[in-house]
């Protein structure tokens, strides 16, 4: 599989203090989010729909920005992202989608190709990165194939490759299991594992149990746009 950059350097991956997110309707998404996650951590991510769970990997990856706080993701300041920093801190994430977003019309391999081309990359280098990682993963007999003969589990898996090509220091995964079967999950969890395994910090968001049983890792529990972590949400029940 293909690590990503560490970051090591820096205190943390990840470093968020009081991040609040209120939209312009007066909803409350976020309340005060603490958080810090070191380069090569695993991260669950759970809560009930409409926690906040999504809108807190907007944050990270930029799409969104905190109404207060402070944060730092991979040594850039979110509230100075604009132009040419936050295309530099895409570059530098990777994000997968429950819906994988593949152009139907291209082949698998163009369509893993195209994240590198879009990053920086020539198309040579591109197509030859591509094709490794879905060798990779076993699904080279469908390097021509258009998206449309995958199962579910296997265009989640490129999706997930297609996230991994420009080497990111941060994985991103809001609900990657949230549309397969049990079998198809587990797959997608052991890949998600296997990548982690390989040096790249990855923060899952989820509600699925089945997920949630299968990756024994530190777990964030959301409610109501309040994050916590596992251990004091359970002694807060005892």
């Amino acid at each position: 599989m293909c690590g990503g950059r560490h970051g090591g350097r820096r205190a943390g991956l990840i470093r968020l203090y009081k991040i609040c997110k209120r939209y312009e309707s007066g909803r409350v998404a976020l309340r005060d989010v603490t958080l810090h996650v070191a380069p090569g951590e695993l991260v669950l991510l759970t809560g009930p729909t409409g926690s906040g769970k999504s809108t807190l990997l907007r944050i990270l990856f930029g799409d969104e920005r905190p109404t207060s706080g402070r944060g730092i993701v991979n040594g850039r300041n979110l509230d100075r992202l604009e132009g040419a920093s936050l295309a530099a801190l895409r570059r530098e994430l990777g994000l997968v989608f429950q819906d994988p977003r593949l152009i139907e019309r291209w082949s698998v391999l163009d369509n893993v190709a195209l994240a590198a081309e879009v990053g920086g990359l020539g198309h040579g280098v591109a197509v030859s990165r591509a094709r490794t990682l879905i060798e990779m993963i076993g699904l080279a007999d469908y390097l021509d194939a258009p998206p449309s003969v995958l199962s579910a589990g296997e265009r989640q898996k490129i999706a997930i490759v297609r996230s991994l090509i420009n080497q990111p220091a941060l994985l991103l995964a809001d609900e990657p299991t949230g549309n397969l079967d049990p079998d198809a999950s587990a797959e997608i969890v052991d890949l998600l594992r296997e990548i982690n395994r390989d040096g790249t910090t990855v923060v899952i968001a989820t509600h699925d149990q089945d997920a949630l049983d299968l990756l024994r890792c530190r777990t964030l529990m959301m409610y109501d746009g309040r994050l916590v972590e596992e251990e004091e949400r359970i002694a807060a029940d005892l």
